[in-house]
């Protein structure tokens, strides 16, 4: 063979090998054209919780709320018994009072208000004694001596209870001193406050448990 025929030859065989390595790569190579798919992640466990059948915080309550205080005074509810001893002799008890309007403080000597109180007690008892009123205060956790002392320096007009171990104030959850409670004729407590209180709230007290009557400060 002429030396022009191999170079001719060459070549053409040289362009067929590489027309058949286009030919493969175009067959089983990846389509430019078509955007290769992205594998979606699967989503990570998420905790499920039981809805709480309780009812939202958020929404109003169908109880009625009471005033400040209002639970520890038993307003509406028959009184507690009380019976102790009294100052100077005697006992108190309230069942025996019964049919009568009845203003019970539990009380101690030590305590400002309660001494403070004590002059307007006595001149709300002046006044409607006649109006069949009973006041009687009940010391708690003191010696006999100390309060009889307190009664006579302040001229107590009413009878003093002695409630030496604190039974009586626990039985009437006075826990805090002075606390007041308004009992009806039919022995029903119908107020309640706080101590350090004046006279338009005594007055407001009066009048729950003495219907009729023109109570006044």
């Amino acid at each position: 063979m002429e030396p022009r025929v191999q170079v001719v030859a060459g070549i053409a065989s040289g362009a067929l090998v590489a027309v058949l390595l286009i030919a493969m790569i175009v067959a089983f190579g990846p389509d430019p054209g078509v955007a290769r798919a992205t594998p979606t992640p699967r989503p990570s466990p998420v905790a499920v919780t039981t809805a709480s059948t309780a009812p939202s915080s958020a929404q109003p309550s169908t109880t009625p709320v009471p005033s400040p205080g209002e639970s520890n005074f038993h307003i509406g509810e028959p009184a507690p018994a009380l019976v102790v001893p009294q100052l100077g002799g005697g006992t108190v008890d309230l069942a025996m009072l019964k049919g009568k309007p009845v203003w019970l403080n539990f009380m101690g000597t030590y305590c400002p208000p309660c001494r403070d109180e004590f002059p307007q007690m006595n001149g709300f008892y002046a006044r409607y004694a006649d109006e069949g009123l009973i006041v009687v205060a009940v010391d708690v956790r003191e010696e006999e001596g100390t309060i009889a002392a307190f009664a006579q320096e302040l001229n107590a007009t009413f009878p003093i209870g002695l409630d030496a171990d604190g039974t009586a104030a626990q039985a009437w959850d006075a826990i805090v001193l002075p606390v007041h409670f308004w009992i009806d004729a039919e022995g029903i407590i119908r107020d309640g406050a706080l101590g350090g209180i004046g006279p338009d709230i005594m007055a407001d007290g009066l009048r729950t448990i003495m219907p009729g009557v023109d109570v006044t400060p």
